[in-house]
This record gives C-alpha cells, structure tokens and sequence, in this order.
C-alpha cells in the first residue's frame, strides 16, 4: 500500500512535503498576511509553497456597480499584477515571490501608494531590469495574466477575491485573518482549514470583520 502524505505533520517528522500553491495580488492587505501566515506555516508544517498571482483588476473589469474610488484603486491595480507576470515570464517563477515580498513590504509597512515608485524600487531590490517597470502601462502580458489568475479562480468560483490557496486536491478562498498567526497559532489555523476544506460538501464558514489589517 503506497505511503500517503499528511499535511499536518511538521517536517521534522515526514520527509515529503506537500505541495501548496497561494495566489495572490500583491495589492491586497489581507493576501498580504495570509502570506506572512502561510510562511509561518511552511516551517511547521511538511509543505512547500508555490507562489502565484491573481488580479483584484481582472477580477473587477466587468463590474459596473464600484465607487469612484474604488474604480479608480482598481485602475492602478493593474501595473504590480503585470510587472510579476512580466518578470516571471522574462526570467523564471523563482522571482515571483522576492517580487511580492518587495511590493508588498513598500505597499503595506511603508504605506506607500505610488504604484510606479514601488515598482521601481522593488525590480531594483531584487536585481530584475529596470525596464520592466514600463510594462505596468501596457497589455502585452495581460493573456499571461488572465491565465494565472483564471487557473486559480476556477478552483473555487467567481464569488471570491484574493488569497486563494490549494492544496491536495482542496482549495478555498482565505483565510482573511488579522493579525497572521505567529508558531503554534499559525499550525492549528492551517490544519483546521485544511480539515474543513477538505470535508466533501463543505462550501462557507464565515464572519463579519470587526477588524481592520494589522500589520506588522
């Protein structure tokens, strides 16, 4: 009988390790700390991380209901999306993540909100070219784009946003937690989501957020 892997059992104690995949827009604050959670995860859990983006933009294209305000958030947030797609397209899946983890750190901690200036200094921090920055004004990888962002919303229905995570055949949309669990707390969360997603006919466990990002 073939061994089976569980992905509840820390890596010390299993030498295989599941395979999760996050997507992600590295514009959102909640995707932000479920990642920061998910890397927590992964040192107490037997899992390997596959990062992956998705786009709050193409997500919303065709609404028609969205504030100005929001419209316009959503118009900006096409450049960071398309910048990642780019880069991984030009120079391997391996620069998606310290991409994410650059933008995210300017967007989020440092609350800066010029999208151009992120870009910038993010393709700098992690050693990509320059001129992949122009790419966060023009369409020529928003194929490439929808595609990512199409393989990780077809997995768990259009009714969702961003993070979306799979694993072992199971995905689903969150968790939205603030803040990201730390040690312990971060391993109960990831089995009890793992246990309930993966419960044949389970679709929805929700409550209305009394709470903002808490960052840290």
């Amino acid at each position: 009988m073939a061994e089976t892997t569980d992905i509840r059992t820390g890596p010390e104690t299993d030498a295989s390790r599941a395979a999760v995949e996050m997507w992600f827009d590295p514009i959102c604050p909640w995707a932000w700390m479920t990642s920061r959670w998910l890397m927590e995860v992964e040192t107490l859990r037997a899992i390997d991380v596959t990062w992956s983006v998705m786009s709050l933009a193409v997500l919303n294209e065709h609404r028609h209901d969205l504030d100005a305000a929001y419209r316009a958030r959503m118009d900006e947030a096409w450049g960071p999306v398309r910048v990642i797609i780019a880069a991984a397209e030009g120079h391997g899946d391996s620069v998606i993540k310290p991409l994410y983890d650059a933008m995210g750190t300017r967007i989020h901690l440092r609350r800066m909100n010029d999208f151009d200036q992120v870009i910038r200094e993010s393709l700098e921090e992690v050693g990509l070219p320059a001129a992949l920055a122009k790419e966060a004004h023009h369409k020529k990888f928003d194929a490439a784009l929808h595609r990512s962002h199409k393989r990780g919303i077809s997995l768990v229905g259009t009714d969702v946003g961003t993070p979306i995570i799979s694993v072992a055949g199971v995905a689903f949309f969150g968790p939205v937690v603030t803040p990201a669990p730390k040690g312990e707390d971060a391993a109960k969360l990831w089995d009890g989501c793992v246990l309930v997603a993966s419960t044949p006919g389970f679709f929805e466990l929700k409550r209305t957020r009394t709470l903002g990002p808490i960052l840290d």
